[in-house]
């Protein structure tokens, strides 16, 4: 049964007082505070988490102008993220709800519970121009508690009768329980979908991201989505320095995503903002401490590695590339944001990165205007003599 608390680990949070059931009317405006509470459970499937469930006032958020994002919208159904990935770039925003951005970003979750009701009265309104909206660019959307609240559904839904093109990045393997739904839904509106994959060492994986289902498993959704006629794209993300940047590592990595049949692929070095630089930090000094000196090299100047790495990273991928016929692998048009041929840029955690193709919407609406919709019953459109982007970062 579920047993109501209002008690983090660390004792009273910020939102004490701001239950519903307190006669607290007020809601919670994409969730810049942690005001509109309409209860925190604690349940036997999530041991040791907390569930807030919240009201909000706004279900869309704008991407800030300038931003190098492909989109200029995103949803995020769940704050937090039951997938407890170490070097996930999304841990400071924990801290806006005055939580800390290690256990308490693994363990207490902000739901949203009210969001499908009001992005359908957000898309519905005459303001709205139909753009690209982008969901799993903060927390994953696919996320273990998404089993519990299934809100998923209804937001796919959602976008998909107003005329909204959308794309979907996730490592959750329940994403498989509405492959139909999103083949349904590219019908009638361009879909873009995308799976993050990193880790290929079983016990490497089990420390790093211990909430994620496992590479095989993410690479059997990558097969349900393309055998659904959706487009795939992967992300072999993050790359982490000293760990999983062996030649053998990569060569394995990109001989199964190839095999899995993604329409795209895209080599990301491991990102370290603030929040999560601290947590990887910690957990490199405990479980690789031969390793802190390289990576106070590698990160001393900032989030990203230098360039030289880069470069070389990339000089070590692209024979891996031809070899898995990964180079020139079509299908699944992705957004262009610059000059012709050039990538869609701005993968989250690092703006310096591309987007795999399949992973954006194919087509996008001209602004003011809706997308072309397509006739149901037909299969989603592939245009094979376009060439994958494989952009290397």
């Amino acid at each position: 049964m579920d047993t109501d608390s209002n008690v983090c680990s660390h004792g009273a949070v910020r939102w004490d007082g701001q239950r519903v059931d307190a006669e607290d009317a007020a809601l919670l405006p994409g969730m810049p505070s942690t005001r509109g509470l309409l209860r925190s459970v604690q349940v036997p499937e999530f041991p040791g988490v907390t569930l807030h469930e919240v009201l909000s006032r706004s279900a869309l958020n704008k991407v800030p102008d300038g931003s190098r994002m492909p989109f200029a919208w995103t949803i995020n159904p769940y704050r937090g993220c039951l997938h407890q990935c170490v070097y996930c770039y999304a841990r400071s925003t924990h801290e806006w709800l005055d939580l800390d951005s290690g256990r308490d970003f693994d363990t207490q979750i902000v739901v949203k519970t009210n969001l499908v009701e009001v992005l359908r009265r957000e898309m519905a309104r005459p303001s709205w121009r139909r753009e690209h909206v982008a969901l799993g660019t903060n927390t994953d959307p696919y996320q273990r508690a998404e089993g519990r609240y299934r809100l998923m559904p209804g937001v796919i839904r959602a976008l998909a009768d107003s005329g909204t093109p959308f794309s979907v990045l996730t490592k959750g393997t329940l994403a498989r329980r509405d492959v139909p739904l999103l083949a349904s839904a590219a019908r009638d509106v361009p879909v873009g979908f995308g799976v993050s994959v990193a880790i290929w060492d079983e016990d490497l994986h089990a420390s790093l991201e211990p909430g994620v289902p496992s590479p095989r498993a993410r690479l059997d959704l990558v097969r349900a989505v393309t055998d659904a006629g959706l487009p795939c794209g992967v992300f072999l993300a993050p790359v982490l320095p000293g760990l999983t940047d062996r030649l053998a590592d990569l060569d394995a990595a990109l001989a199964a995503v190839a095999a899995a049949g993604a329409t795209g692929v895209t080599v990301v070095p491991l990102h370290l903002r603030p929040g999560a630089r601290e947590w990887f930090s910690a957990w490199l000094a405990r479980e690789h401490p031969a390793l802190v000196p390289r990576y106070r090299r590698l990160y001393g100047g900032g989030a990203s590695v230098p360039p030289e790495y880069r470069a070389w990273l990339a000089e070590r991928v692209a024979p891996l590339l031809r070899r898995h016929g990964l180079d020139g692998r079509s299908g699944g048009e992705a957004r262009r944001t610059g000059p012709a041929g050039e990538a869609p840029s701005g993968v989250p955690g690092d703006e310096e990165a591309s987007f795999p193709a399949g992973s954006l919407p194919a087509e996008v609406a001209t602004p003011g205007a809706p997308p072309a919709r397509r006739g149901r019953g037909r299969a989603p459109a592939r245009d094979d003599a376009v060439p994958g982007q494989l952009a290397l970062l």
